[in-house]
């Protein structure tokens, strides 16, 4: 009984240290995070970013309203087809909300916001008009809130 214990013993002492190594492993090989933002303009910034495959991109909404990240299927080659995420603004009760996406495979990943843009006819993201979007002082309307991440191999 008692060469169990010491067999046992031995085991632990000899893979403890392996074990240990593994998990510091692990924890030192999560992706590198992009952080795109949403300050309170209706926009992504930056518009456009590049990662590698592995790496996440995260979404911060700094703005008091609920935005979306949904993708723009007709263009999306990077993979997540059928994200429609709810990301929630500072005013909203557990804001500011944050979302991401680990990307795994090279291509490009079209989004935007489905409250402060909509698809035209051929597809693509469109500013809504009167309805809604980013209006300036003037009273014109710009571009649609959308971004890209590009992802390269």
């Amino acid at each position: 009984m008692r060469r169990w214990y010491l067999v046992l013993a031995s085991a632990v002492m000899v893979a403890g240290p392996s074990f240990f190594a593994v998990q510091q492993a692990q924890a030192s090989a999560r992706p590198k995070t992009t952080t795109v933002n949403i300050p309170g303009e209706d926009r992504f910034a930056p518009f456009a970013v590049t990662v590698k495959v592995g790496e996440r991109v995260q979404w911060v909404n700094g703005d008091t309203d609920d935005h979306t990240v949904v993708t723009d299927e007709a263009f999306n080659t990077a993979g997540h087809d059928d994200t429609n995420h709810l990301i929630l603004g500072t005013a909203s009760q557990g804001g500011p909300g944050q979302f991401s996406l680990v990307f795994h495979h090279p291509g490009t990943f079209v989004y935007y916001c489905r409250f402060h843009a909509h698809l035209d006819a051929a597809g693509q993201p469109a500013a809504p008009g009167p309805e809604g979007g980013i209006q300036d002082t003037s009273g014109n309307f710009g571009t649609p809130m959308m971004g890209v991440v590009t992802v390269r191999g």
